[in-house]
């Protein structure tokens, strides 16, 4: 786990519902050798997990988009248009995502999308769910190195990001999954 500009005391103290919906999804995710094994594709069955234990909560996928008008006369406005991504699972003020097994550039997306939610006000804060590095052991063992490799989505890509400043002030709450959510990792 780590924590970037105390997401946790947030997620706990203000939203303990969200907090409570998060724990019981991380206590719940369980995943098998064959599951890291199998080609994901657009999405493998691991993020969709995490989807059938958040969705029901009322966990949804958003996207913000804002309008601007810039100019101070009628003849030089122009209306700026601002998108993000889609984030996952936004609940309320909390937005979370999951990387399992992205190129790392993706955390450059989901921390930008964090960061104009929360500069909108529309999210206290956000959580991401990726791999922890420990992981990288087990994935040499099955012979999946290339698969997980280097310039994939893990902790130690993301959390340098993070102490670089790439949410801006967003509160960011980072959950590495770890070899104990493989069933049969032993």
């Amino acid at each position: 786990m780590f924590d970037y500009c105390h997401a946790a005391a947030i997620l706990a103290t203000e939203f303990p519902e969200h907090h409570r919906d998060i724990c019981n999804a991380l206590r719940g995710f369980r995943l098998s050798r064959a599951m890291i094994a199998e080609a994901g594709g657009n999405e493998s069955r691991i993020p969709k997990m995490l989807s059938g234990l958040l969705r029901p909560l009322g966990w949804q996928e958003r996207q913000l988009r804002v309008s601007q008008v810039i100019g101070e006369t009628e003849t030089d406005r122009e209306e700026v248009r601002h998108d993000t991504h889609k984030v996952d699972y936004i609940k309320g003020r909390v937005a979370l995502d999951m990387e399992w097994n992205s190129k790392d550039q993706t955390f450059d997306r989901d921390l930008y999308a964090f960061r104009a939610f929360f500069e909108y006000q529309r999210i206290s804060l956000g959580v991401l769910i990726t791999r922890s590095v420990e992981l990288n052991g087990l994935f040499r063992e099955m012979g999946l190195m290339q698969k997980y490799g280097a310039s994939t989505t893990h902790m130690a890509k993301l959390v340098p990001r993070l102490v670089a400043g790439r949410s801006g002030g967003c509160p960011v709450l980072v959950f590495g999954i770890r070899r104990a959510a493989v069933s049969d990792a032993s």
